[in-house]
């Protein structure tokens, strides 16, 4: 007999990090990366389960201790460079539905977003229900218009990548977004077909830019660091 129940978190964690190795569970201010993002989604009394993919079992064991599941290994065949959240979450949904649990909704959160906030989970569960999209995301606009965006080559030569804009000013210009890579709420039917996450069907929420920091580079890392005090301050 199949357990139908609400709300599922998953935390996709592999443990090939490229630009910073063992990212997921590198100390960040006192504790593993990752046992922030867990200890957020606990305090969320809305998922009724809190799982942790990864293909590491050194990742297993520190998720399991700050209070998520680890219920599976995740297969290799889906743990490359390649593989897509979509990919990953479908599979999670699979593996426990083999074992007769069943949920309605499903969100992703990255084990790398230590600024997530319970109240933008419970915000974007609440549009999902009410839209009745396939997902729901935050986003953050672009600090600088796009449009007036710049390539270099050849020795520093510069080249517009839209000419056409060259005269537009910065505040005629289209305000655009983009993905604030902290979570992702979804239907269950939406993660099991894999449909694609950027779509009319989606929805967004827009977030205050200090609140959305994408830690990809030691750089990126080290001046998370320093912002973090004064976001956990701004939480109490």
């Amino acid at each position: 007999m199949s357990i139908l129940r609400k709300n599922l978190c998953v935390i996709p964690a592999r443990g090939g990090s490229k630009r910073i190795p063992r990212k997921n569970i590198r100390i960040f201010h006192g504790k593993p990366l990752i046992e922030w993002v867990i200890e957020i989604a606990l305090s969320c009394k809305f998922f009724d389960d809190i799982v942790v993919s990864t293909d590491d079992i050194e990742i297993a064991n520190i998720s399991i201790n700050a209070g998520a599941r680890v219920p599976f290994i995740r297969p290799e065949s889906i743990s490359d460079d390649y593989t897509t959240t979509v990919e990953v979450i479908s599979h999670a949904i699979h593996s426990l539905g083999e074992v007769g649990v069943l949920f309605g909704n499903v969100c992703c959160v990255y084990p790398t977003a230590p600024f997530l906030d319970a109240e933008d989970l419970k915000e974007g569960l609440k549009i999902l229900e009410s839209e009745k999209c396939d997902y729901v995301f935050p986003t953050t606009e672009f600090p600088y218009p796009i449009q007036r965006a710049l390539k270099i080559y050849d020795k520093n030569r510069l080249q517009m990548l839209s000419p056409e804009n060259y005269r537009m000013r910065s505040q005629d210009l289209e305000s655009l977004y983009h993905d604030a890579g902290q979570f992702y709420w979804g239907s269950t039917d939406a993660w099991i077909q894999k449909r694609p996450i950027f779509s009319e069907e989606s929805r967004a929420m827009i977030l205050p830019s200090y609140r959305v920091w994408d830690i990809d580079t030691p750089d990126d890392w080290r001046r998370a660091e320093l912002m973090f005090q004064s976001f956990q301050d701004d939480r109490t």
